[in-house]
């Protein structure tokens, strides 16, 4: 430590004595200069990155806390034994028996925001200020390293080592500058964002400081000279209130300039005053415009910089009216006007002054820093009254860092899984766990704000349904569920491509509706689960196809389903009434995919229609079918006109019914007719006897309709029948 440290050291302390004399009684006095002794030789030779003195640099920040917010007591003791503790020198618990719980408290908070800097945090990051405030468990720390900041970045004006005096800078600008204005420490704030700039761009900032060609007492002068015959005016219309005026900073000027594209000749509102009236509520808006007035005549106004938040208030609740004028000299000066009521709105209620102000609102941060404004305003040891502040703002949010240093915010409760899922899917897909801190920790473990997370993966791992259980965030869940059904998916395609190539080796050819009834008969209430289980091989392939066979077989009123080989849509035949083309059916046509219905089962030569259904299939169907005006009133666009073209070899299945008296020998007669025709075979018949009435359903193939009306009118010659009619 040199002289001039030493010399430093002492001086300091003395002005802090001044500054905070009743302060500490004289038992306290005495430990304190223990402590402060104590603390010297520990900490002689530590320096930090910019080579200041630690001690030094600490008695500088409490001397600048007593100067700007106010002497602490508490405050004092922990930032002089912070470092102690840091060095292992005095331990929690004679801390506590020193100073206090509350003491400790703060010494706590200090180390734990200085632990965030050590992660090699990418300190730009949005949410990085949100975890400063989460670590800081008490808002006073929070003062401390603003005001330590506001310390460092005055101490390094000029250093040598460019490259981190700008680091320092940005970082003030975008996190301490920012967190100093909602504490409402105005002047803290303007000075760290003046310094920024300076240091991050001396050229800009000597300019602007340059061209402003004005002392402080000098723009002052200009302001009051400014403010003087307005102040009369009002005075004359009998109006009561209050006038302030402020020059600009450097750094606000600098922030139009890029904001405006403009020099500083041509900015806007360099100077500013604020006129806030004291008037009844039911009286703002009529003074308000009395005051714009007097300024409007006094001096000239620029419509295009005119603001009226009077008659349309800001979203949050902000009111007052803006006008920008020619001042002397032809300086733009901008003029606030409003009522005691909408000043405390715009400076206290809500947070409406730092949104008016651009900085971005959070729910209940806003509110809370409303709340420290006030008590930081409090004339009576406003820090005291802190040390209750409930610092847990951010309670429904945790933030976790990954081993690079990259910050990321997760909903309280979130699991190291979520954590995975957050960063990429792939990740969270094939995580198996992971290291928190340097220890490993299962995919259920809960994250703690602070925690520094490395995740561990497999190419072996997938998604498991209870990974649905562990974590929190819609991501995950939504990614994890969207793997599981792609598998399923899968699973169930390759199962239904084992299904179908069983039923190809065993020659038969599957008919849906008839599978849809076998997969309803075992007991499954949805295809994708009768396929789910033969790919998990709980169901065997061989029970599906025999309990397929015997429904089939027992299914006497099977269509035969033609392919596509043959037959043909013919767009060379028209309706000769129509003019649309006609579907024609027959010999040798190939090219089209239709199925005769099995509601009405057609046979070549009856009158029939095409319908294209919604599976792209052509159905065709009788034109006397039952469902056939039901499907000409709702689907009329989809209707071909069809007809049958030469002749089809195959036979068509087709149902008789007959009805009779229950005479002997009157089946034997019918089956005989029916074996004595050379293009009907008979398949299968049913015979119900009640009463002396027989009813017989008899199943025939036959190859055209007129084979099919020739033999019922046969059957009906047979004695003792009294009705064949077709029943399909």
């Amino acid at each position: 430590m040199t002289p001039q440290e030493r010399a430093e050291i002492l001086s300091l302390y003395r002005q802090i004595r001044n500054l905070t004399d009743g302060i500490f009684t004289p038992t306290e006095i005495k430990s304190l200069r223990s402590t402060h002794k104590a603390a010297y030789s520990q900490t002689e030779n530590i320096r930090d990155r910019f080579g200041f003195h630690t001690a030094i640099m600490d008695l500088r920040t409490i001397k600048a806390i007593c100067d700007l917010v106010s002497p602490d007591k508490h405050i004092i003791c922990a930032v002089l034994i912070h470092r102690m503790s840091e060095l292992g020198a005095i331990d929690e618990k004679s801390i506590r028996n020193l100073w206090g719980e509350d003491v400790d408290k703060l010494v706590a908070g200090l180390h734990k925001v200085v632990s965030l800097y050590q992660k090699q945090v990418k300190l730009e990051d949005e949410n990085f200020s949100k975890l400063l405030m989460t670590f800081a468990q008490d808002i006073r720390v929070i003062i401390i390293m603003i005001i330590n900041r506001l310390v460092l970045m005055r101490a390094i004006n000029h250093h040598p080592d460019e490259a981190s005096v700008k680091e320092v800078a940005l970082e003030s600008s975008y996190l301490y500058a920012p967190i100093a204005h909602r504490l409402g420490l105005y002047k803290i704030k303007g000075e760290l964002e003046d310094m920024s700039l300076k240091y991050t761009n001396r050229d800009i900032y000597t300019r602007i400081a340059r061209k402003l060609n004005e002392t402080k007492k000098s723009r002052d002068a200009y302001i009051a000279s400014f403010i003087k015959p307005v102040k009369e005016a009002l005075e004359h219309e009998g109006l009561k209130f209050e006038i302030k005026g402020r020059t600009k900073s450097i750094y606000s000027i600098w922030n139009k300039m890029k904001k405006q594209n403009n020099d500083l000749d041509h900015i806007y509102d360099l100077f500013a005053i604020r006129i806030i009236l004291d008037t009844p509520e039911e009286r703002e808006r009529k003074e308000c415009w009395m005051a714009y007035s007097v300024v409007a005549d006094m001096y000239q106004p620029n419509p295009a910089r005119f603001k009226d938040w009077l008659t349309i208030p800001k979203s949050n609740g902000y009111e007052s009216l803006h006008t920008t004028v020619t001042g002397p000299q032809n300086k733009w000066v901008e003029v606030q006007i409003r009522s005691r009521r909408m000043d405390e709105i715009a400076e206290r209620g809500v947070a409406a002054h730092w949104k008016y102000k651009g900085i971005k609102s959070e729910n209940n941060l806003d509110t809370w820093m409303n709340r420290v404004r006030d008590i930081l305003e409090t004339a009576d040891g406003p820090l005291e009254l802190m040390k209750n502040l409930d610092m847990d703002i951010y309670n429904k949010e945790i933030f976790v860092f990954t081993p690079k240093g990259d910050l990321y915010k997760l909903p309280y409760g979130a699991t190291l899984l979520d954590f995975a899922f957050n960063i990429h899917s792939n990740l969270g897909c094939t995580c198996v766990g992971g290291k928190v801190d340097g220890k490993t920790r299962r995919l259920n473990y809960k994250l703690k704000s602070g925690d520094t997370v490395e995740i561990l993966t497999s190419s072996n791992q997938a998604p498991k349904q209870d990974w649905l259980s562990i974590v929190i965030t819609s991501k995950a869940r939504s990614k994890i569920k969207q793997t599981l059904k792609e598998r399923e998916n899968k699973a169930v395609e390759l199962a239904k491509e084992m299904l179908q190539r069983r039923f190809k080796n065993r020659k038969i050819e599957v008919d849906e509706s008839t599978l849809m009834k076998v997969i309803k008969k075992l007991g499954f209430k949805s295809v994708t689960s009768f396929y789910r289980e033969i790919a998990e091989e709980r169901l065997d392939i061989n029970e599906v196809i025999t309990e397929y066979e015997s429904l089939e077989a027992r299914n006497s009123l099977t269509a035969d389903v033609r392919s596509a080989e043959e037959f043909t849509f013919n767009n060379d035949k028209q309706d000769s009434n129509t003019g649309s083309d006609i579907l024609v059916i027959g010999d040798n046509v190939k090219g089209l995919n239709y199925k005769l219905a099995k509601c009405c089962n057609p046979i070549y030569g009856d009158d029939v229609f095409g319908f294209i259904s919604s599976e792209g299939v052509i159905k065709i169907h009788r034109k006397d079918c039952p469902n056939a005006n039901n499907i000409r009133e709702r689907y009329p666009y989809r209707i071909i006109t069809t007809r049958w073209s030469g002749k089809i070899g195959a036979q068509f299945a087709v149902s008789l019914r007959v009805v009779g008296n229950d005479d002997i020998g009157i089946v034997t007669n019918i089956t005989s007719i029916i074996n004595k025709e050379k293009d009907v075979d008979l398949r299968r018949i049913e015979i119900q006897s009640n009463d002396g009435i027989f009813q017989g359903f008899l199943v025939l193939g036959v190859n055209n309709i007129q084979s099919l009306n020739n033999l019922i009118r046969k059957i009906k010659t047979v004695k003792g029948v009294k009705d064949a009619t077709r029943s399909n």
